[in-house]
């Protein structure tokens, strides 16, 4: 992790981490695309290599479309080649809650934000060292807040 972004996310606490979000369908509705409302509130996914960030390389935070929590960090970004931006590890343990989800016919592992419950995505066992864990995260379902310095 880049000097300026370890700061950035030893800075964040569990004070960070807003209290729960409770808005309505209609409310969600009139603040989020169609498709991140789809996302996020109906727990869709997004096509493979269609949504933003997925070939995102410039250094930042990546916050949650709906609270604007800050969840992932540019540094734990790798390419999974799956079409979805990936991480290996999340800005705090206390920036997501995981979920089993048993649709599909299959048991994977949901990831949520922890302060509005949208749905992110999933995490697998399959990812690269330190923790072989691998948040596979809709991109429709971030907003990237790239370093001073960077572009975007």
């Amino acid at each position: 992790m880049t000097h300026a972004i370890r700061q950035e996310c030893q800075m964040m606490s569990s004070d960070d981490i807003p209290t729960k979000i409770g808005k309505t369908d209609a409310e969600w509705r009139a603040q989020l695309t169609p498709e991140q409302f789809y996302v996020t509130r109906q727990h869709g996914t997004e096509r493979p290599f269609s949504g933003p960030y997925w070939n995102e390389k410039a250094r930042g935070i990546y916050t949650c479309v709906c609270c604007g929590a800050a969840l992932f960090s540019s540094d734990t970004k790798f390419d999974s080649g799956t079409g979805w931006p990936s991480f290996w590890a999340t800005v705090a343990k206390e920036a997501v809650r995981e979920h089993s989800d048993r649709s599909f016919f299959m048991t994977r592992t949901e990831v949520r934000c922890a302060a509005c419950e949208a749905h992110l995505g999933h995490v697998f066992s399959d990812g690269p060292k330190p923790t072989g864990a691998r948040y596979c995260m809709n991109g429709t379902a971030l907003k990237f807040a790239p370093r001073d310095g960077d572009k975007k």
